[in-house]
């Protein structure tokens, strides 16, 4: 406890070691497109990314600074989950839902994206679990104990990404429902698209943006489908150290700028293509004023 009370104070600081240091830390997972990724040269890009950019160059205008060093942390698994705590980035640019449970490490930046679980699943799939997975009711309601839909789903193997919260949602699932199937964890999307394409799962369930993007870049994209379902409603954030108010106040209001500008529309279809007017409001609605 001493320890965490001599180290807490020093984490809740980040703007006076930028305005310091004319230096910021960045880090992003090279694994989550189009929010993250390297591109050419080992570049960072995506969405998330270039959000970041557009506070880091509102953290130079806030702080008065003639110039302001970033540097890009590329971060993955275990180092992804601790860059927070173990000081190795100020602001983690990815794709991190916002949960109850990760709050309790780190704190959030007002959400980046209106996130969720979807499932991708292969178009020589039957046409009864695509629309028991894509029409069946509120997963609220237990009506995976109902027949058909409890016969089309037993006694099949379903994916989702290792680490992340699609994992714990279908153990859930899978356990609340007394199913007879099989979760078995992938470690990135791209393996998981070829378990689905072979026939090893049923359906891959992952970040619903993430999903559109990896089968739309896939060699076999004629071959799959992303069903247009959120199993859940996930809003993605911008993690940074809890506690520090100075530099959240900081983020939140770059971003909420962002939101606002004219050309934020332009700038969200480059990555998700034209919003609908549901994501038109999200954004309208996150947006703080002055």
């Amino acid at each position: 406890m001493a320890a965490s009370a001599l180290t807490a104070p020093a984490q809740a600081q980040t703007l006076d070691r930028v305005k310091t240091s004319s230096a910021l830390k960045l880090g992003y997972d090279p694994d989550a497109r189009p929010f993250s990724f390297n591109a050419e040269q080992g570049r960072p890009d995506g969405y998330a990314v270039v959000l970041c950019n557009k506070i880091a160059d509102s953290l130079r205008a806030q702080l008065k600074l003639s110039k302001l060093d970033v540097e890009w942390v590329s971060l993955s698994g275990d180092a992804k989950a601790m860059a927070i705590e173990s000081g190795a980035a100020d602001l983690v640019c990815g794709a991190e839902p916002v949960t109850l449970t990760r709050r309790q490490q780190v704190s959030f930046s007002i959400p980046i994206f209106p996130s969720g679980t979807g499932a991708l699943l292969s178009t020589s799939s039957s046409l009864a679990l695509r629309e028991v997975l894509q029409y069946g009711e509120p997963s609220s309601r237990p009506v995976w104990r109902g027949s058909p839909a409890r016969t089309i789903l037993e006694h099949k193997t379903f994916s989702s990404i290792a680490g992340t919260t699609s994992e714990s949602w279908l153990t859930d699932r899978i356990k609340t429902f007394q199913l007879a199937a099989t979760a078995t964890p992938v470690s990135n999307y791209q393996q998981g698209i070829e378990r689905v394409l072979d026939g090893s799962s049923a359906a891959l369930f992952g970040d619903m943006p993430i999903l559109m993007d990896a089968a739309a870049r896939s060699d076999n994209s004629g071959n799959l489908i992303v069903l247009p379902r959120h199993f859940t409603y996930e809003p993605l954030g911008l993690e940074l150290a809890r506690g520090d108010e100075d530099f959240r106040l900081a983020v939140d209001r770059a971003l909420s700028q962002t939101y606002a500008a004219q050309d934020f529309r332009t700038f969200f279809t480059t990555w998700f293509g034209p919003p609908d007017e549901a994501t038109v409001t999200f954004f309208r609605q996150t947006a703080l004023p002055e």
